[in-house]
């Protein structure tokens, strides 16, 4: 499996952000389900959801703290990568 996303360190707290379909941040228990089946792959670490919508806005669904940090950079600036996971 790949997974688009980012390892981020930002004010001593590192985070992982993972790209998903707009569906998964559009349901609350979608979401949920979601960041637990993505905490296996980046363990001890708060996991951000990330979805577009038609015009990419980003939309962010996890801890408050990170989604408002995120909501102030652009996500161009966040250092993505591809995870490839089994």
């Amino acid at each position: 499996m790949v997974i688009n996303g980012a390892v981020i360190k930002e004010q001593g707290v590192t985070f992982a952000i993972i790209s998903v379909k707009p569906h998964v941040t559009r349901y609350t228990v979608t979401a949920i389900e979601a960041r637990q089946n993505y905490a296996a792959f980046f363990p001890n670490m708060p996991i951000i959801l990330m979805s577009q919508n038609e015009q990419g806005v980003p939309r962010f669904v996890g801890r408050k703290d990170i989604v408002d940090f995120l909501k102030t950079i652009k996500i161009e600036q966040i250092p993505w990568k591809q995870y490839h996971v089994y």
